[in-house]
């Protein structure tokens, strides 16, 4: 079975829609796939439960006939912090309690499995530990989700104004936490970001990790089909 697990460096820098165009590449090689987006925020209320947008996306994107549940098992109706929300209901959230639900969507099988991340890569899912007689608060990050299970990552770099500093950051957390990061994808989230080429060869340079794809901006009059992924002859790398 292949997995990744896909980042961003910051929220709303297109982490959903990458995500989508790299399963629906991955069809094409792998018959049975399955997207997993573990935690998400901001859900719509329906007759069905709580549902997001993103894990919606996925849903439809995996190969696989998989329930909601499955997608998105952990799932909060106010758009803030996930631990927060988690804190408001009741919930306790932790790398154990994410684990059991991927295990579960394990058992379909699946030749490969993208698993979306939420926020960028030191997302909280708690901002102390429940033993209040621990000398110190032992914190879980989502990033100890993918760490758990020695997942490649993928980082999905939001081409806008800040994103240098964002993707070497992020970048530096995930090899310091032991993880590989196979790759980076530029995602033109703006359409006319200053200095766009010259912005994307500095990351060439900082980045001790190929970039695998570059995503064409677009806007809600514009097909999202999979020609807006052009990717490199790095993106091999991906499959192995």
């Amino acid at each position: 079975m292949r997995t990744i697990f896909v980042t961003g460096t910051d929220t709303d820098v297109g982490k959903t829609f990458v995500s989508r165009l790299i399963l629906n590449k991955m069809s094409t090689r792998y018959s049975r796939t399955a997207g997993f987006k573990p935690i998400s925020a901001g859900c719509e209320r329906t007759s069905q439960g709580l549902r997001n947008e993103d894990a919606l996306i996925l849903q439809q994107a995996s190969t696989i006939d998989l329930d909601y549940n499955e997608v998105n098992p952990i799932a909060f109706a106010p758009p803030i912090a996930p631990h927060i929300a988690a804190k408001q209901v009741g919930v306790r959230l932790g790398v154990e309690e994410i684990s059991q639900h991927y295990r579960r969507l394990l058992e379909h099988s699946p030749d490969f499995v993208l698993t979306e991340g939420a926020g960028g890569w030191r997302l909280p899912l708690s901002d102390q530990e429940s033993d209040t007689s621990a000398s110190k608060p032992c914190i879980e990050y989502l990033s100890d989700f993918a760490i758990a299970h020695d997942m490649p990552v993928v980082l999905v770099v939001g081409m806008r104004l800040g994103c240098l500093n964002h993707a070497v950051l992020t970048y530096e957390a995930i090899v310091r936490d032991g993880l590989n990061c196979i790759g980076w994808i530029a995602n033109q989230c703006e359409p006319d970001m200053p200095y766009y080429k010259h912005n994307k060869q500095s990351l060439t340079n900082l980045l001790n990790a190929p970039m695998l794809a570059e995503v064409a901006y677009c806007d809600e009059k514009t097909p999202e089909g999979d020609e807006l992924l052009e990717t490199t002859a790095a993106w091999q790398i991906i499959f192995s």
